[in-house]
């Protein structure tokens, strides 16, 4: 049996809303982590207003991408089927994986079978789901990071903090000093420099790897493709140069006609960085065909549910699977922006994450999360295929009642608060300052992050019979 190392982010040890909220509660205090997320942010927003500009009717387009997830995810046993039966014509191979466990089996079967030492890897959420690296490194693979932010992140041995950006909570110091410390490059080099220096120690690899694993940001049912969408190049090396190129794709991921690109991909460069459309966007459709100078002699699509039909049996929550992972509720979350990425113990974090991840993990380890909002409305503002994400969390939580995960007092405590706020002569019982002690001396777990609740001396029955006579 392969090995199955310990997952360094949704451990055992590591679910529910303790270690939530203790993480939580320190990044909200780290006056320098807000910082560099408030600049690299505000570099963001500044962005997109200009990405916008390219589509003379944006609401329109943003309702047509969302019909046209919604025709993919209510057709997805079709659409997959349509994909699958494109991709295999061309000699490519499908591998349907239920869980993460079917996932990391067959990637080891493929790796062994070409007795591969390297893997070279491009930026993908879904294998940072399954602990790929992990995983490869404890059947003696090396698997190597090929973007930027996930390489920093991997020198650092950490998991990405952001969805789109995954060393966004480092500065240009941070980096020169991980490097430093980690490459032994000389210290204090500026950021152009810091990335020839990866460039310099990540080419060598992309030659010597057997293995190439990416993600996907669409799989295209009609022509049997994956779509790429980056800014480095380094997904196309990491598929050209190996014999084998994995792509490890969610099955929500698929859109149904090619010609839907030209919608998605401005869309998601927008959203996703405030570009109109990103450096480098690829269309491999499976492996090196005759009479083609290069590409991988071999390419499997591995097709990963691991939860995501939880989701899609929900006729609430299956929205969420619209989402093309442009990270653009993250940048937008107060809550996000001052807890930070790692605080939510997840792969996905942010309230994409809040939503999707009590179905994809457990609800009962991770219903937490859909508590940790404001509910400003604000992450469903500025998705780009308007999923009512403020309105999924709440039903997260009414889910979450519904399944049993609330304590007798929970319950208890929202019972007798229903009914003394239908009651107006409850709420008109006793005077401001007595409410002040009943109340304050009650929600204690409130006091430790705010001031104390201060009723109104009168009531308002009070003042409207004093005001009329």
């Amino acid at each position: 049996m392969a090995a199955r190392p310990a997952k360094h982010d949704e451990s055992a040890a590591a679910v529910g809303a303790g270690p939530f909220l203790a993480r939580s509660a320190v990044k909200a205090a780290d006056l320098d982590h807000r910082r560099k997320i408030n600049f690299n942010i505000g570099r963001y927003n500044a962005a997109v207003p200009k990405g916008k500009q390219q589509f003379a009717q944006l609401e329109l387009a943003r309702q047509l991408a969302k019909n046209r997830k919604w025709q993919a995810i209510e057709n997805l046993d079709q659409t997959l089927l349509q994909f699958e039966k494109q991709f295999t014509a061309r000699g490519g191979k499908v591998i349907w994986a239920e869980d993460s466990a079917q996932a990391l089996d067959a990637i080891l079967e493929i790796c062994r079978g070409v007795q591969c030492k390297t893997v070279v890897k491009s930026k993908s959420m879904v294998t940072e789901e399954i602990h790929l690296n992990h995983f490869l490194e404890a059947n003696g693979i090396s698997s190597i990071e090929t973007d930027l932010g996930e390489y920093i992140q991997q020198l650092d041995g950490e998991p990405p903090y952001h969805i789109v950006t995954p060393a966004m909570h480092k500065s240009k110091e941070d980096v020169a000093r991980l490097f430093t410390n980690k490459l032994g490059c000389e210290p204090n080099l500026t950021p152009e420099q810091l990335t020839q220096v990866a460039r310099y120690n990540l080419r060598k690899q992309y030659v010597q790897a057997e293995v190439g694993v990416t993600g996907a940001n669409f799989l295209v049912a009609d022509t049997g493709s994956i779509a790429l969408t980056e800014n480095e190049g380094n997904a196309r090396l990491s598929c050209a140069f190996p014999k084998v190129h994995i792509a490890i794709v969610g099955i929500e991921k698929v859109i149904p006609s090619i010609n839907d690109l030209a919608l998605f991909w401005p869309l998601l460069a927008t959203y996703g960085t405030g570009q109109q459309v990103t450096v480098y966007n690829s269309l491999i459709s499976g492996p090196r065909q005759p009479g083609e100078s290069d590409g991988p002699e071999e390419m499997y699509v591995i097709l990963l549910d691991n939860g995501r039909t939880r989701l899609l049996a929900d006729a609430r929550s299956r929205e969420a699977l619209y989402c093309i992972r442009c990270g653009s509720c993250l940048n937008a979350c107060p809550v996000y922006k001052n807890i930070g990425g790692h605080s939510y113990l997840t792969t996905y974090s942010g309230p994409i994450g809040k939503v999707i991840t009590p179905w994809l993990r457990g609800m009962h380890d991770y219903k937490h999360l859909s508590y940790a909002s404001s509910l400003c409305g604000n992450c469903t503002e500025v998705c780009p295929v308007r999923i009512n994400l403020h309105e999924l969390l709440l039903h997260n939580r009414h889910e979450a009642v519904k399944q049993g995960e609330s304590t007798l007092a929970e319950r208890l405590s929202w019972k007798a608060w229903k009914a003394a706020s239908l009651s107006r002569t409850v709420m008109n019982m006793g005077n401001g300052r007595l409410k002040n002690k009943v109340v304050n001396n009650l929600f204690t777990a409130w006091k430790k992050q705010h001031a104390d609740l201060e009723f109104a001396p009168k009531t308002f029955n009070q003042l409207w019979k004093e005001q009329q006579g």
